[in-house]
């Protein structure tokens, strides 16, 4: 069972991918888990110690999810294809509230690198996971190509979770992997 500090950091997580950042209070963090009033204040004093902590819940919920899973082994421009849109496609479907609230917190932090330092180094270790993957499968120059693919994913994440839910993903991530290729 989950602490209630975790279910805090949990409801604090949603309330921010529903609601933005602005929504993001303590009062609204206890109610939203169903915890006495002045639970989350116990963790988090102030509300960027909450922000800061629901940064980092948020990187570390993702690594424990990423190293919990078997990873498939991509050794094809095809099998990258189909692992990205399935990341993307769950990323912007069931997890979308996730998403927006990842971005949310990456632009809440934009001018503090230590706020955004979880976040960042999830990011690096995903950078760092695509060029090798890229030059397994034959990129000429991997870390340009990681930039360009990543750039690409990004985008078409953004977009899915705020303009257009339905927009396709797989033709964008075929066009983004063979330009990465060429």
């Amino acid at each position: 069972m989950a602490s209630t500090r975790d279910r805090a950091l949990d409801a604090a997580l949603a309330l921010v991918g529903e609601q933005g950042i602005r929504a993001l209070t303590h009062a609204r963090v206890d109610d939203r888990a169903g915890l006495p009033k002045g639970s989350t204040s116990n963790w988090f004093r102030t509300r960027d110690a909450l922000v800061g902590g629901v940064t980092a819940w948020l990187a570390e919920t993702e690594r424990a999810e990423l190293s919990g899973s078997a990873a498939p082994l991509i050794e094809t421009p095809e099998q990258l294809v189909e692992a990205l849109s399935a990341v993307i496609a769950l990323q912007t479907g069931p997890r979308a509230s996730r998403t927006r609230a990842r971005y949310a917190l990456f632009l809440e932090g934009a001018g503090d690198p230590e706020l955004l330092g979880p976040l960042l180094a999830q990011r690096r270790l995903f950078v760092e996971w695509t060029i090798a993957l890229l030059a397994r499968i034959g990129a000429r120059s991997p870390e340009d190509a990681a930039r360009t693919l990543m750039a690409a994913s990004d985008g078409l994440a953004l977009h899915r979770v705020t303009v257009d839910p339905d927009a396709e993903i797989r033709p964008v991530i075929e066009r983004a992997v063979r330009a990465c290729l060429d």
